[in-house]
């Protein structure tokens, strides 16, 4: 290549370019010829190409001259043809940059990741393609263009098809058991701060019954049903892959007595609901079977929120919610007019007289009324109220027309606010997640309060492509106020169920008459009452402290294969002190009398001293008041170490397999303690002051006042699971666990236990021919079938293992000769062991249309047996009766899950979901020597041939001439014979049906347009029967309110073909026949008092609205929504004999009370 002689090159602008070249030179010039002395002539001038040349400096001039030239246009060629590309990479989810991005040229090893702005730049050819990929996000191939913006969205798919068993993540297409997955955003009902009530009716198979609302207090969750005839059946709470255990273990019946333990009945009551991610139900065998024999009722498996890569976001919820007071007008309680009228009639039949009233330890309008009469005012020379025809009359007018609201005056509308701010990030190294939470909430009723904080740590780090750690710690506290309570007792002979000094103000307002003046003291265990100033000077105070620490190290040493190894410590302390104030009614009970012979002799409370027979009674609480404490505390560890290897096999790796295998070790101690201060003057400065006789007595009747337990707990267990799948189609898994606990009993066979699992999968949709013969009339189809043996540990009572020998002070008449002794409490059963069930799951996954609609059914067949029960002894060792492994029970059901995408387009989208579930049990096996009164309880118990917790009733056969009902005891009709204490020949007694729904379900419906949601949730539970509020006594006081069902009680004679409500007794017939009693106490639990369980709730309804992005970018905020949300609102369908009862809530009293119906603000921010 040439250029005109003794000009500068116009390519270059260096000052040797610039020179002017000697002339000559034309083209074929071989500057680069390898021989030294070669020479070369051109147009008469010779070039010699010498090592003298080399030093001449034209000549060297020349040579860089031409080489730029060269160069330059080279690279001006070159870059014609590229682009240089200049890009951002966000994220689909909230418009944030995605940090660490990998951007590659599609085909090669070319490529650059984006930086802290989510920018990248990158020289590629001008039909290259460009590959942008990150973790979680869906990939995409792009064209490259020299202005770039990429936005990627999640993975959806890839979140979907994985399975969350707790210890392992699976490919859901290789996953073999009957498991259901559900986000906590989609079901998480704002106002509810525990999570695990949000669960009703959002998974077929799970039963979530509201037995007592109260903040603390756990639901009754079933996961396809009881599974167990004497222990809790409740199933385990897997948190990141961690057990989490109750602080105190509560049986199913516990849970709804009301008692001040309940309170710390929830294992997740202290986690932030707005840091759950997910909740993944295991149901069947093969889902549960990796947890053996802690998962025989089922695994809830909770995953919380943790960073992710490429994702920064600050946000903040806040919750805003009001509780409506409960009516009047949806009980059938008698207005004040209605209860003069009884309290009339009362009066008539010999009942409420001023000769018992005066010193009556009950007593309330008409009690008062008579103290009024006999109260002189020396100041006015008159009684307090004159003792005329008009002046009692002007008395009952102004009772008749109080009407006082009891509701109104106990609960309040005032707002509880939660507000939860989290932080999230992450990188391809590291992720991290935090976040704190404050719960406030002045409480529904009076005494109600709960403060609760709470902090989540949740961190990731990927110290190389091999090691990873991840770090978790979860603490909360919790301040909560309670009524002062103590707990419920039941009367063995006449069956009635009482709770002393009880102050629950759902209770009260339902059981105190409206004719009551709520500013004036009556008189309680003849002490001075008054509900309001009750609950300010007797209430208890919580303080819970919850603590979870963790961390899993991963290793990956070679491709396909994960070890990994995981810590965890928990604990939890609670302290419960009820403070019963100088002036409380329950202090003041301890001394009354004692100016009055009467009720000295009559008042219980007071103590009498046997080693002085005729001494008067004295008071063991002269001064101040009650002080006592209990404190529970929990502390456990877990350790696990687990080896996961995947590896794909053949020449197209369609053989796919995967062996997970591990051993864990746990070990778990619980304490309690109690103490009790007697004679804290809390008006004095907290003194104590108190008389020796307090601790004689105690002495004499055995009632410690301190006490302390402890209980440990440990276990150790190895296992393996096997899954092999070909091409994704078939698919075969078995698991295998084989572990031991020092629950059971000390024989091998007993304490150790294998549990094992077989089961087999098919996805149709993965076979070539499906596409030409289905789609797209059916887009999916899975067929799974298994069968296993899993287990539970047995209730938490039964612990006989070992024999018990327990201490004791046996009964002396006189302190100065007490002593201490041991006593056999249990004798030993060395062969006992777990209770087991095998189960055989069938079940199928389909979707039509595109997967517009999706259809997921399960049938299963349950066998338990080695179930906890009574069998008859020899009698040696002076027990008839011990707890073995002697029971078994059947069951069966079928659930199903529908799905469909009814409309959807860009601005407006209809979804509904439809689940339905329907279980049955049948004991086949027991040997019951239960007491009948265990029979006809609310809870209900079980016979052979009968679902576990049957109801039963007392067969009413009327009423007789004097409007006492009649009962048919064995075939004869009577009134008194009664005994509640029955064990033997109880057929004679009705079978109403199961104590738990046999039908469970939900149906929901979302409706989308543009910002706003709309969402209506019902749920509904048939099949059970429930009893009705005991409400009917052969005594009645001037403190209780009535049923609207007296309007129609018996009245005359004659009256009994008419109506089946029991007249009031009159006071001559009672004193004549105090048998009496138990018509009525039985009358409580008969026929007439059982309604069924059925009804359809509307559970939620909820309107949000999501703000265009473009609205608030102004504001610097990613996201802003605002949600308004009716829970709890109304029952479409109930039995109308429950008149305002909830179906599902036991009135108990002590702290016991229903979920409120409530409206809830949600605010949601991200920035």
């Amino acid at each position: 290549m040439g250029r005109v002689p003794g000009s500068a090159d116009p390519l270059c602008t260096h000052a040797v370019c610039a020179s002017p070249l000697p002339q000559g030179g034309g083209e074929g010039n071989d500057f680069f010829h390898s021989r030294a002395d070669k020479s070369i002539q051109s147009e008469g001038v010779l070039d010699v190409y010498t090592p003298d040349n080399l030093n001449n400096k034209n000549f060297m001039k020349r040579i860089l001259a031409l080489f730029c030239a060269y160069l330059l246009i080279g690279v001006h060629l070159a870059i014609a043809q590229t682009l240089q590309v200049t890009g951002t990479v966000i994220s689909g989810e909230d418009g944030q940059p995605i940090i660490g991005a990998s951007v590659v040229v599609e085909g090669t090893k070319t490529g650059v990741t984006t930086n802290v702005e989510g920018k990248f730049t990158l020289r590629v050819d001008k039909n290259a393609k460009l590959k942008i990929s990150y973790i979680g996000m869906q990939t995409q191939v792009l064209k490259a263009q020299a202005t770039m913006k990429i936005t990627l969205y999640p993975d959806a798919m890839l979140i979907d098809e994985v399975v969350v068993t707790g210890m392992q993540k699976m490919d859901k297409r290789m996953f073999t058991g009957a498991t259901a997955k559900v986000d906590a955003d989609k079901v998480k009902l704002d106002g509810m701060a525990d999570i695990s009530r949000s669960l009703e009716g959002r998974i077929a198979g799970v039963s979530v019954q509201n037995v007592s609302g109260t903040f603390g207090t756990a639901p009754k969750i079933r996961v396809r049903g009881a599974t167990s005839i004497y222990g809790s059946s409740k199933p385990l709470w897997v948190v990141d892959g961690v057990i989490i255990e109750d602080a105190v273990d509560v049986g199913a019946d516990d849970l709804s007595s009301g008692d001040a333990e309940t309170l710390i009945s929830s294992a997740i009551a202290g986690l932030n609901a707005d840091d759950i991610e997910s909740f993944q139900i295991l149901k069947d065998g093969s889902a549960t079977s990796i947890y053996g024999a802690r998962a025989m009722a089922g695994v809830i498996v909770v995953t919380t929120k943790k960073g992710r890569a490429g994702h920064s976001s600050i946000n903040y919820t806040g919750e805003f919610t009001m509780r409506m007071k409960p009516s009047y007008n949806e009980f059938n309680i008698m207005n004040s007019q209605d209860q003069m009228g009884v309290y009339d009639e009362m009066e008539k039949k010999g009942w409420l007289n001023a000769a018992d009233l005066h010193r009556a330890s009950d007593s309330g309008v008409y009690g008062y009324m008579y103290k009024l009469m006999n109260t002189y005012d020396p100041a006015t020379g008159q009684y307090a109220l004159p003792n005329t025809p008009d002046a009692i009359n002007a008395y009952k007018k102004a009772a008749e027309m109080r009407n006082t609201d009891w509701f109104d005056l106990l609960f309040s509308n005032a707002v509880s606010q939660n507000h939860s701010v989290s932080i999230s990030t992450g990188t391809e190294k590291a992720s991290f997640y935090a976040s704190l939470s404050a719960l406030t909430d002045p409480g529904w009723y009076k005494q109600s309060e709960v403060k609760r904080y709470t902090a989540n740590l949740n961190t990731t780090y990927n110290i190389s492509e091999k090691l990873s750690v991840g770090l978790i710690a979860n603490a909360s506290y919790r301040k909560q106020k309670a009524p002062g309570t103590l707990s419920a007792t039941v009367d063995a002979a006449s069956g009635e169920v009482t709770r002393d000094f009880d102050l629950n103000p759902y209770s009260y307002a339902l059981n105190s008459s409206r004719a009551l003046d709520p500013h004036t003291f009556y008189t309680a265990n003849y002490a001075p009452f008054n509900i309001l100033h009750e609950l300010d000077h007797n209430n208890m105070e919580l303080n819970i402290v919850d603590l979870r620490f963790q961390s899993e190290l991963k290793y990956k040493p070679i491709r396909g294969l994960e070890l990994s190894a995981l810590a965890a410590i928990k604990y939890q302390t609670t302290s419960q002190e009820h403070n019963i104030l100088d002036d409380a009614n329950q202090a003041i009970a301890y001394r009354t009398g004692m100016d009055d012979a009467t009720i000295r002799d009559a008042n219980d409370l007071l103590y009498k001293d046997p080693d002085y027979p005729y001494a008067l009674p004295i008071s063991i609480l002269p001064d101040g008041g009650i002080y006592q404490r209990r404190d529970y505390k929990m502390a456990g560890w877990d350790f696990r170490a687990t080896a996961n290897w995947n590896k794909a096999w053949g020449a197209d790796e369609r053989h796919l397999t995967n062996l997970f295998a591990g051993m864990e070790v746990n070990s778990l101690k619980r304490s309690n303690s109690m103490f009790r201060g007697w004679g804290m003057q809390y008006s004095l400065g907290e003194l104590p002051s108190y008389v020796y006789q307090f601790f004689k007595k105690g002495i004499e009747a055995d009632d410690k006042y301190y006490s302390l337990n402890h209980t440990m707990g440990r276990a150790v267990a190895a296992f393996m699971n096997a899954t092999y799948s070909y091409d994704g189609r078939y698919t075969l898994n078995g698991t295998f666990r084989y572990e031991g606990t020092n629950r059971m009993g000390s024989s091998r066979s007993a304490r150790w236990l294998p549990t094992w699992n077989i089961s087999a999968a098919w996805n149709a949709h993965e076979e070539k021919f499906f596409k030409d013969l289905f789609e797209p009339a059916l887009s999916h189809f899975t067929l799974k079938a298994s069968y296993s043996l899993t287990a539970d540990r047995g209730p938490a009572s039964v612990t006989n293992s070992h024999a018990i020998f327990l201490g004791t002070t046996p009964y002396r008449p006189f302190a100065s000769i007490q002593e201490t002794g041991l006593y056999l409490d249990e004798p030993e059963n060395s062969e006992l062991t777990y209770e087991k069930k095998h189960e055989l799951n069938i079940g199928a996954e389909m979707g039509f249309l595109n997967n517009r609609i999706n259809f997921a059914i399960d049938w299963y067949r349950r066998n338990n047996y080695d179930l906890i029960g009574l069998i008859n002894t020899s009698g040696i060792g002076g027990f008839a009766y011990k707890y073995a492994n002697v029971a078994s029970m059947r069951s069966h059901g079928v659930e199903f899950t529908l799905s469909t995408v009814n409309i959807r387009n860009r601005s407006f989208s209809w979804t509904s979901d439809l689940i339905f579930s329907n279980s049955k049990t049948k004991v086949t096996d027991l040997s019951s020597q239960n007491k009948m009164m265990d029979f006809i309880s609310g809870t209900g118990f079980t016979r052979p041939g009968y679902p576990v917790r049957s109801l039963f009733s007392i067969p009413f056969v009327g009423l007789d001439e004097n409007g006492i009902p009649q009962f048919d005891i064995d075939g004869e009709v009577t009134s008194t014979d009664i005994s509640f204490q029955q064990r033997d020949n109880l057929d004679f007694l009705k079978y109403e049906g199961p104590t738990d729904p046999t039908i469970t379900g939900s149906l929901g419906n979302v409706f989308t347009y543009k910002g706003f949601k709309l969402n209506i949730f019902l749920t509904y539970a048939f099949g059970n029967a429930v009893r009705l509020d005991p409400r009917f006594s052969a005594i009645y006081s001037d403190l209780d309110a009535m049923p609207r069902e007296f309007k129609n009680r018996w009245e005359l004679s004659g009256e009994e073909q008419s109506t089946n409500v029991p007249g009031i007794l009159p006071y001559r017939l009672y004193n004549d026949q105090y048998k009496y009693y138990y018509a009525y106490n039985a009358y409580n639990y008969s026929t007439e008092r059982v309604a069924k369980g059925d009804f359809i709730r509307l559970k939620e309804i909820s309107l949000g609205y999501d703000f265009p992005k473009k609205w608030i970018s102004y504001l610097k905020m990613q996201t802003l929504s605002l949600k308004l949300q009716a829970t709890n609102l109304m029952l479409l369908y109930a039995d109308k004999k429950l008149n305002g009862q909830d179906p599902e809530f036991f009135n108990t009293g002590g702290v016991a009370s229903p979920v409120p119906r409530q409206f809830t603000l949600t605010v949601r921010l991200g920035l």
